[in-house]
């Protein structure tokens, strides 16, 4: 759209980098803000809802129950027209895949330059791609052995008695195994049995890697 003006709305809740943003669009031809910066997703889904920006500045890690990356999925089929350039300064890398499952057309660094960044602005305006294909070919199998991982071991979590869950969730707490029987009333050899068991049934060979592959699971509930 070289002939209209780009609108445009900014979500992330670092106040000085969307204050100095602000500040440049207000000057900069071409580019308009539908609304003032947002700190939050929601707030973010709920204006692009009503004023339908052509660009949305996403950025990842925001206050409140949605993420950037969910308030991009909502964004994009709330209103398609619309175009999401997630800006994230986070570090791990499957996250730019993620970004594009969800809708982004766009990814850039924390980093990047203003002027750069309005660039881009223009440039996903204007129907291109802001994205490092070669990156992301390289990016998608890694993220898929990570989710391949995360299946497996839900599937591991699936496997264990109520009881041995209940367990598990102590263990996770920091209760020993004299703690653990004096709470259900059973012995500590009996804990100790259980606990054996819970090792074996998720395939690790810890207590530590036990409460970390609870912590992946209740990571991903809803």
């Amino acid at each position: 759209m070289p002939d209209e003006e780009i609108a445009l709305l900014i979500c992330d809740d670092h106040r000085i980098l969307t204050d100095a943003l602000a500040a440049v669009v207000a000057s900069e031809p071409g580019l308009r803000l539908v609304a003032d910066p947002v700190d939050n997703a929601e707030d973010a889904v709920s204006l692009t809802a009503s004023l339908r920006p052509d660009v949305v500045l996403m950025d990842i890690e925001l206050s409140g129950p949605l993420n950037g990356i969910e308030a991009t999925r909502q964004i994009t089929k709330l209103s398609p027209t619309t175009k999401v350039i997630v800006v994230s300064g986070h570090r791990r890398p499957t996250v730019m895949v993620e970004a594009v499952e969800a809708g982004a057309v766009g990814f850039l660094d924390k980093g990047t330059a203003v002027s750069k960044l309005l660039q881009g602005v223009r440039a996903v305006a204007a129907g291109e791609v802001l994205l490092d294909s070669t990156r992301l070919a390289r990016l998608m199998p890694v993220l898929a052995a990570e989710r391949k991982g995360t299946t497996d071991a839900l599937d591991r979590l699936a496997r264990l008695t109520s009881r041995e869950q209940e367990i598990l969730r102590m263990l996770a707490e920091g209760s020993h195994n004299d703690a653990i029987a004096r709470r259900l009333s059973i012995s500590v050899a009996t804990a100790r049995t259980h606990i054996s068991n819970i090792l074996t049934k998720m395939g690790v060979h810890s207590r530590l890697e036990a409460v970390a592959l609870l912590d992946r699971r209740d990571s991903l509930a809803p």
